[in-house]
This record gives structure tokens, C-alpha cells and sequence, in this order.
């Protein structure tokens, strides 16, 4: 039996989550979809389309979608689910779990990976976030929890666009960037998204392509050293900066931050492995998606790896092309992670 796709959907209340997720129940998109909640969110789907006093916890759409609300483990629910269209009992495709506002993606995704049972029966598809454009820089100054669930994202998509003025939109688009280059962007209304960018964006396929946002790069090429300021001192580098709309900027230090590492010269197999291991064990809590295509002694393929906290997997992919490049590019989303000390360490591995 092939893996059912799972997609998990986050972000902070009145982002969007739940006018996606009705729409994912109850169109009709030909998909059969199981969308699991987990119940402790203040804006339950099931007030208006479920029927609570179900024993079973699972309610069959007029779509062929199924709804689950969860009161206990992720793992059991999935378990339970795979269970029942292995026997017959439950036709899905696919899987969405919907996280509380509050919650942080990293254990809901680690789950995939860590418990085998879960590994050999699903497929983590992707994490996508949705933010709320009128409330989002405030939730993201005062909430670490939407901070992280940006780092987590493999794809964002921003609601309630025609709520703020233009140079807002760009400001916090400029922001998200920094803590995440590698999630595509995307202005939605109403958090009505088509359902075919929400599924099948392999966003955990470990894949030779590594996107990351263009403008991303331009910010830390070398020779542009704007970045060499003390803390306090003013800086009116757009990436510092957000317009409030009354004539101040904002300094914006989030820590959740990202940076990328890049070399021409190969790695050393053993030094990138003891290095690895050693900063995923320090840091490994604080390290919320990481991924890269290296260039490794020793090999004429590509070296593909990617990691969420302590998990950390890596695979050979195609074969470097003729006349290609040959080089090394990695991004590290985290929460306050010593970049100096990532890329020193980085740069001891080559050979």
C-alpha cells in the first residue's frame, strides 16, 4: 500500500486555518480527504459542522471527507485511522492535521519520523502556515509560538491582505523572509487557498533543488556589510526596519532567524558528520528546519540532507551535471543559533 500524504496546518488564531479547513471538508474537490483537529483550539471547526455527542469521534462528510477530533495522542489517532482503510472501514487519500494556534509543528512533524509504525504508513508532505496580515508583526513580537511555526513552514500564506496597507504587506513579507527564505510567500483572502497549493509540495522530500528566496541571497553576499552594526545602534536596513505607519521604525531582532552557508571547496564526509552530530546535540532544540545540496569528497553525486530539531537524515540524489558548478549550499532556520559558530565550524569541515 502506497503512504498516505499528511499535510499539517498551523498558525496563530483568526489566521485563516479554520475557513481552510471547511473548505478542504466540504467542497467538492473529488479528494477524500481525513482532517484531523486537535481539540483544544478556541475555534473548533466542529461548532458548525460536526456533531459533538458522536462516541466515535469521527464524522464521514457528504464529500467522502472524514473528520476526527483528537483528545488524545497524534500517534494513536493516526493509528486508528490507518487501521480502519487497511480493514475497509474508512476511505482517505490524504491526511491534514490542523494544530492549535499555539502550538509548535516540531513534535507533530517529528512524530513521522521517529515512531516507525507512523513512518511506514504516512508520508509528511508539508507544514504550511497561515499568517494574519493585521495581526501578525504584534503576534510575532510578543509569541515565540508564531515565530516558530514560520521557521517550520514549507509554504506561507498570508490572509487578511486587504486589511493593510500596502508597505505593511511588504514590511512583514520582508520579515517572514529573514526568518524563513525558504517558504514561498502568497497573499490569500480569506485564507481561501486552491486546494492544489495546499497539497503534494513535498516540502520534506529530500530533493536536489534547494529554493530559497532570491532576494534572501542578495542581502548577504559578500561586500554588502550592513550587517556589522552594534545592537543599538540605528540601522535603517530594510530588514530591521518595518513601517508602523506613523512615521518610526521598528527595530525587529527575532530570534528566530535564519542564515545560509555556502562553498565551492568539498566537504570532508567524517569532519561534516562529527560537526553535524556535535551542534545537532547542543543545539538541536533550537534548530527548527535545516536542509542542504552539498558538494562531498568522494563522490560525483550530489549529497542531499535535511533536518527537523535532533532528527537529521541525508541521501545521495543525481549525479553533479556536466559542466555544473560543483558547491555546497545549506540554510539553518533556528532560534537564536550562533551563526559564527555554524559557519566556522562549517568551514573547518571542507577539504
Amino acid at each position: 500500500m502506497s503512504l498516505i500524504p499528511v499535510t499539517i496546518v498551523t498558525g496563530f488564531l483568526g489566521s485563516g486555518k479554520t475557513t481552510l479547513l471547511k473548505r478542504v471538508l466540504t467542497e467538492a474537490h473529488g479528494q477524500k480527504i481525513a482532517v484531523i483537529e486537535n481539540e483544544f483550539g478556541e475555534e473548533n471547526i466542529d461548532n458548525e459542522i460536526l456533531v459533538n455527542d458522536t462516541q466515535e469521534n469521527i464524522i464521514q462528510m457528504n464529500n467522502g471527507c472524514i473528520c476526527c477530533s483528537i483528545r488524545e495522542d497524534l500517534r494513536e489517532t493516526l493509528q486508528l485511522l490507518a487501521a480502519k482503510k487497511r480493514k475497509g472501514l474508512l476511505d482517505f487519500d490524504r491526511v491534514v492535521i490542523e494544530t492549535t494556534g499555539l502550538a509548535d509543528p516540531g513534535p507533530v512533524a517529528q512524530t513521522f519520523f521517529m515512531d516507525e509504525e507512523i513512518a511506514e504508513q504516512y508520508l509528511l508532505d508539508s507544514i504550511l502556515t497561515l499568517v494574519d496580515a493585521k495581526h501578525a508583526q504584534t503576534q510575532l513580537d510578543d509569541r515565540q509560538e508564531a515565530r516558530r511555526q514560520i521557521g517550520f513552514a514549507d509554504q506561507i500564506f498570508i490572509s487578511k491582505t486587504d486589511l493593510v496597507a500596502d508597505d505593511e504587506v511588504k514590511a512583514l513579507m520582508h520579515r517572514l523572509t529573514q526568518m524563513n527564505p525558504r517558504a514561498p510567500q502568497k497573499a490569500v483572502h480569506f485564507g481561501e487557498v486552491a486546494i492544489a497549493e495546499v497539497f503534494d509540495l513535498r516540502g520534506f522530500n529530500l530533493n536536489a533543488k534547494l529554493d530559497i528566496d532570491p532576494e534572501f541571497l542578495t542581502e548577504d553576499e559578500p561586500g554588502h556589510d550592513h550587517h556589522d552594526h552594534a545592537p543599538d545602534e540605528h540601522c535603517d536596513h530594510p530588514s530591521h526596519a518595518h513601517a508602523h505607519g506613523h512615521g518610526h521604525h521598528h527595530h525587529h531582532d527575532d530570534d528566530v532567524k535564519s542564515f545560509i552557508f555556502r562553498s565551492d571547496k568539498p566537504f570532508s564526509p567524517a569532519k561534516l558528520e562529527d560537526f553535524l552530530g556535535a551542534i545537532v546535540n547542543i543545539y538541536g532544540p533550537r534548530m527548527l528546519r535545516y536542509k542542504g545540496v552539498l558538494n562531498m569528497e568522494g563522490t560525483e553525486r550530489k549529497v542531499i540532507f535535511q533536518g527537523v530539531h535532533q532528527l537529521m537524515g541525508s541521501d545521495l540524489g543525481p549525479a553533479w551535471g556536466q559542466g555544473e558548478k560543483k558547491n555546497s549550499k545549506m540554510v539553518f532556520i533556528g532560534i537564536d543559533l550562533p551563526k559564527d559558530i555554524f559557519m566556522q565550524g562549517l568551514e573547518q569541515c571542507l577539504v
